[in-house]
């Protein structure tokens, strides 16, 4: 084989493998800690969807119920509940924090203590409907941080 087929095909090979890295990014994720017996909490992170999408499942093994949740001022009241999924604009950074769109973990199995990580899978539908999975470790930060 020869050297100038053989770069060419090195070349070929990292052009079609480009499209297999992950279009989603996540930064900055944590859990909140929990106390003894308390059976829920919320995990928070920073999401960015190179070419757009939307953010349709999340699931993780310390939790009988995991959803995507969002908080919202409503009549002068602040209402919390369950959103099908979240929209992730391309190239937008879509931040998940207290007190606005959040990962709900329900009937906790374990309490979660400062310094334990949480595994999260989330599942992204892309724009052309090709659905990503991003397998995450986030670390538990103390039941009063923000």
């Amino acid at each position: 084989m020869n050297k100038s087929f053989s770069w060419v095909m090195l070349a070929l090979g990292a052009v079609l493998a480009a499209p297999a890295l992950a279009q989603t990014t996540v930064a900055n994720a944590w859990a909140r800690g929990t106390v003894p017996q308390q059976q829920a909490s919320g995990a928070f992170m920073q999401i960015t969807s190179a070419q757009g999408g939307k953010l349709v499942a999340v699931a993780s093994p310390v939790a009988g119920v995991t959803e995507i949740h969002e908080m919202k001022m409503e009549g002068g009241m602040m209402k919390m509940g369950a959103v099908p999924v979240l929209d992730l604009p391309a190239g937008k950074t879509v931040e998940l924090k207290p007190g606005g769109y959040h990962v709900m973990l329900m009937g906790l199995k374990q309490q979660l203590k400062a310094g334990d990580q949480v595994p999260l899978t989330l599942t992204i539908e892309a724009s052309d409907g090709k659905k990503e999975t991003l397998q995450l470790s986030v670390p538990v930060k103390a039941l009063g941080a923000n």
